[in-house]
């Protein structure tokens, strides 16, 4: 007889769907959310009457509790509970809702907690159905959404609810998520054990998701669990063994151990060794911004690409995109700067996993582009002038002449407006005394800069004089 697996259940429910928490206390994270008086505690426990609880919107990446964190108000709360998914629901189911929750409502002093998920798929005709509800407190919405509601969710709707930002979890929440799981009778039962290594790779590659740790666990059991021998094949083995597992000789089979080794061949995927925290995330983004630095397509989209697989936060990467297009580009290329400010905004507006194409796609354009870190280098030595001191006075005839007293000091005098110029620019000094002719950008002849270059040379022939 094969070895029954009381932790995995024949049903179809995954693990993560089974160790949904019953309520507020079992959730891990989010705390900053869940002290006593906030609103979602507030939600939870108040079971009477139809005021005193605001809508709101919770917004945050995948597998950090939203949808846990309304089932668990549903299960804590006296309230009547729906739950629509805006990738399924209408405008019609959404009026069914508002007028069931008006009856109940009125008739029987009953309130209702609407719990909309993905509400960013809604459109805008569809968010408007919510307005009435939500407006005159006949539902108390609690929406989820993984994009920026700024982007996604309607300005009256957002006027009137309440925006809960919910965090990446730790290190430490999915360590307690995973320890659960593999005991309590909801999950795995004890059927399995975790070795440090193998606990320490699932936290790692869920990169604070829970979703994704517990399916790591459950794919990792089932495969560790499939390869045990049943009790037949045992005594095939070695019919004479007197030590062979039976079903009659009382004693409970090993309990097997999910190894790394488990881990990888179950989920099926690279363990990548990164540690958000630690050298090998600094190795890696390293590696990636001297790749772009060094025209190195391919290993930019390589480093790229196993930052995504590690789970970093895609506005990190965002954020160092535009400082590369600013430091190693410059005016060599000055589309690089917009393009990787639209990457940003992108990611910003449509979330992961599609984030990943306008990053890419930036990430491709820069990498491509001709470099110049000039500009880069030209703050820093004028910066460097300032802080040790070398700056001066502003010259008399540029500084403001529009205060009262001040032409009577000389400020202005003598101050050539360029535009009466034929050619737009015109003989003057603007630096300092103590800094006249001194020279920050010198531009390199890459790119858009090689014309800038010239124009340059001529730009400061006139206004300088001709240079020595």
């Amino acid at each position: 007889m094969a070895y029954q697996q009381p932790g995995l259940h024949s049903g179809a429910v995954p693990l993560a769907v089974r160790m949904r928490p019953r309520s507020l206390d079992e959730v891990a994270g989010q705390k900053h959310l869940l002290r006593p008086g906030s609103p979602l505690v507030n939600l939870a426990s108040d079971t009477g009457g139809t005021t005193g609880s605001v809508s709101v919107i919770l917004w945050g990446p995948p597998g950090t509790g939203k949808t846990t964190l309304a089932q668990a108000i549903a299960h804590s709360s006296g309230r009547k509970f729906v739950e629509l998914s805006a990738v399924t629901a209408g405008v019609k189911d959404v009026r069914q809702v508002m007028d069931d929750a008006f009856r109940n409502r009125d008739l029987y002093g009953l309130s209702t907690v609407l719990f909309l998920d993905e509400i960013h798929r809604f459109t805008k005709a569809q968010q408007d159905a919510l307005l009435p509800g939500v407006e005159n407190g006949w539902v108390i919405l609690v929406a989820a959404t993984t994009e920026n509601p700024s982007f996604s969710v309607i300005s009256p709707l957002l006027s009137r609810s309440l925006l809960l930002t919910l965090e990446q979890l730790t290190d430490d929440d999915l360590g307690v998520l995973i320890d659960r799981a593999v005991t309590d009778p909801r999950g795995l039962a004890g059927t399995v054990t975790l070795d440090d290594e193998a606990r320490a790779a699932i936290i790692r590659m869920s990169s604070g998701d829970a979703r994704r740790a517990l399916t790591a666990l459950e794919a990792s059991a089932g495969t560790v669990l499939a390869s045990r021998p049943t009790h037949g094949e045992a005594d095939d083995d070695d019919d004479d063994d007197d030590d062979d597992l039976d079903d009659d000789d009382g004693v409970e089979p090993a309990v097997p151990v999910i190894t790394p080794e488990v881990l990888e061949q179950s989920v099926d995927r690279a363990l990548l060794r990164y540690d958000r925290n630690g050298d090998e995330h600094y190795d890696v983004i390293s590696a990636f911004i001297k790749s772009v630095r060094g025209s190195d397509v391919d290993a930019s989209l390589h480093y790229l690409a196993r930052m995504f697989e590690a789970g970093e936060d895609p506005r990190f990467i965002a954020r160092r995109v535009i400082i590369l297009a600013a430091e190693d580009i410059g005016i060599a290329d000055p589309q690089a700067l917009p393009i990787a400010v639209a990457a940003a905004e992108a990611v910003q507006m449509i979330g992961m996993p599609e984030g990943r194409l306008p990053l890419a796609e930036a990430v491709v354009y820069l990498a491509t582009a001709p470099k110049s870190n000039a500009a880069y280098m030209g703050i820093n030595a004028a910066i460097a002038d300032v802080k040790a001191g070398n700056f001066g006075r502003v010259p008399k005839h540029l500084r403001d002449a529009h205060y009262a007293g001040a032409k009577r000091l000389g400020h202005g005098k003598g101050y050539k407006y360029p535009h009466d110029d034929d050619l737009g620019v015109v003989r003057q000094q603007y630096l300092p005394d103590e800094l006249a002719g001194k020279v920050y950008y010198d531009p390199t002849d890459h790119g858009h800069e090689r014309e800038v270059s010239a124009r340059l040379a001529k730009l400061r022939d006139i206004t300088r004089g001709p240079q020595k």
